[in-house]
């Protein structure tokens, strides 16, 4: 039988779209990725290896990774698998959950509302949130930013609460899971890590700036930086480009994380990022404009307890040197389906963040390593 030219020219399309619709997604929706200078090109072969290892090692579906030299990013690309069973890469593009990360954004938005004088780090904090309890002894932001406050971290019988997965409308409400217990003991007397008194902080920034904290977080501070991907991780949101979270299962395999709302924690672990916007965030901390100088040393300033010990953090921010005698300053997350590292070289100008889509043991040891391979090219 003879076709028609009509038929045919139908029959071409079809099939022309057929071709279409059967390319991978990784080819239909790639990111073009930025060339690389000769300059940086020996360094950015050595991390794409040493990046490939980390996926086998630590048994990670999907990775990111992002190293930024004075404020500019000299190298983003993803590895791995975002959505593992429809086979969608991660690219940079790609939002991991980024955990106890979220706390030195959440102390970028306290220093931002101290620089315009509402918000007062040595007052008692039910100036701003008085609804929380008076304990025995008066809080302060400035212990809280430091977790020398003596609020309690997580306990066993929290887990039924997160198992729940109840959404909490407001940071306020959050409070509800640790406002009545007792402090852990007298604030300024000893360490103590919480992301409860990070929650807490994020009600005093809410309200000291009269604003709903995410809201007061996305103008204050991932909008001034060009964070375009930043946000929180609401579960029952369409949320573009998020990853799928996974827990490791067993002989090397993986498996769905558990699913949870973690709308009761946005300001100590709730915030979704990606690493190009974490470098970016990184590197807005190495030199005044963001936030004036003496905001920047207070940031990084260790604290020191009453008798006089330094605890190694300053607000939010770990203080620190690495295994290569480095300064550095940095923060870790670790939370279902997560792993984060965000590492600051401030000598070099340099900044490294690490994202997996499962929960890993990778940290401060492996941004170190990456940073030393772009050493050469920050002289």
């Amino acid at each position: 039988m003879l076709l028609s030219s009509v038929s045919i020219r139908r029959f071409a399309c079809s099939l022309f779209l057929g071709t279409l619709l059967a390319l991978p997604a990784a080819h239909a929706g790639s990111y073009p990725l930025p060339p690389v200078s000769s300059r940086h090109e020996a360094q950015v072969q050595q991390a794409r290896a040493f990046a490939q290892k980390l996926l086998k090692d630590f048994q990670l579906p999907g990775l990111s990774v992002a190293v930024a030299h004075r404020g500019r990013i000299v190298w983003s690309e993803g590895f791995g698998f975002a959505d593992l069973e429809q086979g969608l890469p991660v690219t940079p593009l790609t939002r991991f959950r980024v955990g106890s990360v979220s706390k030195v954004l959440t102390t970028a938005g306290v220093a931002r509302l101290v620089e315009e004088g509402r918000l007062n780090l040595d007052a008692p904090i039910q100036q701003y949130v008085p609804s929380f309890p008076v304990k025995p002894w008066p809080i302060t932001t400035r212990q809280l930013t430091g977790h020398l406050a003596g609020i309690r971290h997580y306990l066993d019988r929290d887990e039924a609460v997160f198992k729940e997965a109840k959404h909490f409308t407001s940071v306020t409400q959050g409070l509800e899971l640790f406002r009545d217990d007792p402090l852990l003991s007298e604030p300024g007397t000893a360490y103590a890590y919480s992301s409860y008194g990070f929650n807490l902080v994020g009600a005093v920034v809410e309200g000291a700036a009269h604003e709903e904290f995410l809201r007061y977080m996305q103008r204050a501070v991932f909008e001034p930086l060009g964070m375009r991907h930043t946000g929180a991780d609401h579960p029952h949101q369409l949320v573009p480009h998020r990853t799928r979270f996974y827990a490791n299962g067993p002989e090397g395999s993986h498996q769905h994380a558990a699913h949870v709302d973690n709308s009761y924690k946005w300001p100590g672990g709730g915030f979704l990022s990606t690493a190009e916007d974490l470098v970016l965030f990184g590197s807005a901390h190495l030199q005044p404009g963001f936030l004036r100088k003496e905001t920047l040393a207070l940031l990084f300033t260790p604290r020191k307890l009453k008798s006089g010990k330094e605890t190694g953090v300053g607000m939010g921010w770990r203080v620190g040197v690495s295994a290569q005698g480095r300064r550095i300053f940095h923060h870790r997350g670790a939370i279902e389906g997560g792993r984060a590292m965000l590492m600051l070289f401030p000598d070099s100008q340099l900044v490294v963040a690490l994202l997996g889509n499962t929960y890993a043991d990778f940290a401060e040891e492996q941004a170190a390593q990456l940073g030393e391979l772009f050493m050469p090219v920050t002289k």
